[in-house]
């Protein structure tokens, strides 16, 4: 079985520039994660007030509904 050269010599050359770049691009990596996680945590925040907001809104029209649907409120009341 014969071994092309150029096939062999393309895989080293990959694997010495992932050593040699890996350190270098650490801590572009890491600003890019920290960037990331920052986007992730803002989204769950503002997520969360909008649900609070929801819960708010439906809680008052519960109470809103159960004011109002009671026989007092359909002017069948009587004296």
């Amino acid at each position: 079985m014969k071994l092309p050269f150029s096939p062999f010599l393309l895989g080293y050359g990959a694997g010495a520039c992932t050593v040699l770049l890996g350190k270098r691009l650490r801590p572009l990596l890491l600003e890019l994660a920290t960037v990331l996680y920052r986007l992730a945590d803002s989204v769950v925040v503002k997520a969360t007030m909008k649900q609070e907001d929801l819960a708010n809104l439906l809680a008052e029209a519960r109470v809103r509904a159960r004011h109002t649907s009671g026989p007092a409120a359909r002017g069948q009341v009587r004296a």
